[in-house]
């Protein structure tokens, strides 16, 4: 299942149209994307048996698949080759921060540049479908809703100011941009291993595998639920591959104009204008 925030309703997506799920059923559900992660297994079902439209998909409307999650959470250095990039030893541990719920935004939204040091880091996020405390990495994908395509926008200089305060350099307003929509892990051919990556103008700076995580998502659900509580509609932001701009020689920035895509195998592509 496609499950989408069209034009702030709950919808499922059908190829080009859409199903809204507040009217297909009956008002069983409501129209409010974030009120169904808290009935999931109860959605999903339902979901199951949708097969027609009530209208046409725009993907101008397409927002964030989850507008008010309780919690999100991110991942740094969990791929290798990012680490190396970095200059900085492979964790021992998932190295989690977390970037402020009012960071996110949806698939087309603007990025606002601020400063000479924006950066891009396409990313695998997962959102949480079931309450998830202690739970093992054999059960951790039965309490996923699905994943979805992200990109974890950082000012750099904000970030490494007073020591390290990631979750501030990565929280500016639009830096977290999600979509186009959520889909379910049974849609997807292996959700343990995806490709993603992202394109700034077309040149293509990210190029990755999901399969090259260091902590892989059941291994990020174990260690995250062992500590608290993930809560439906959570978001975790699971760490970008190599090719960022920071590590780059000269280093690379984001500037008002450019156009930044980021995509995520089986998910789908969002678009980013910088401004």
């Amino acid at each position: 299942m496609k499950f989408a925030n069209h034009a702030g309703r709950a919808v499922i997506v059908l190829g080009d149209e859409i199903a809204d799920v507040a009217e297909i059923s009956g008002g069983r559900f409501g129209s409010d994307p974030a009120s169904l992660y808290d009935e999931w297994d109860d959605f999903r079902a339902f979901a199951e048996t949708v097969t027609s439209a009530t209208g046409p998909l725009d993907p101008a409307a397409l927002r964030n698949p989850s507008p008010r999650p309780r919690q999100v959470f991110a991942i740094g250095l969990n791929y290798r080759t990012h680490a190396e990039e970095s200059g900085m030893a492979i964790p021992e541990v998932p190295a989690t921060f977390t970037k402020f719920p009012e960071s996110l935004s949806g698939p087309f939204d603007d990025v606002p540049i601020t400063g000479g040091s924006v950066d891009w880091e396409v990313e695998l996020v997962v959102i949480v479908g079931r309450a998830a405390r202690s739970v093992s990495r054999d059960d951790a994908w039965s309490h996923l809703a699905g994943v979805t395509v992200g990109q974890d926008i950082s000012d750099r200089q904000l970030q490494f100011a007073a020591g390290m305060q990631f979750s501030l350099g990565k929280s500016r307003t639009g830096f977290g941009p999600m979509g186009p929509w959520l889909v379910t892990p049974d849609e997807l051919p292996n959700p343990d291993d995806l490709g993603l990556g992202c394109s700034l103008d077309g040149e293509v700076v990210q190029d990755a595998r999901t399969s090259d995580l260091i902590f892989d998502v059941p291994a990020l659900v174990e260690e995250l639920s062992s500590v608290l509580t993930l809560r439906p509609g959570d978001v975790v932001f699971t760490g970008t591959p190599s090719g960022v701009g920071m590590a780059r020689q000269p280093a690379r920035s984001l500037a008002a104009g450019q156009v930044l895509e980021s995509w995520v195998e089986a998910v789908g592509t969002i678009r980013n204008r910088c401004v």
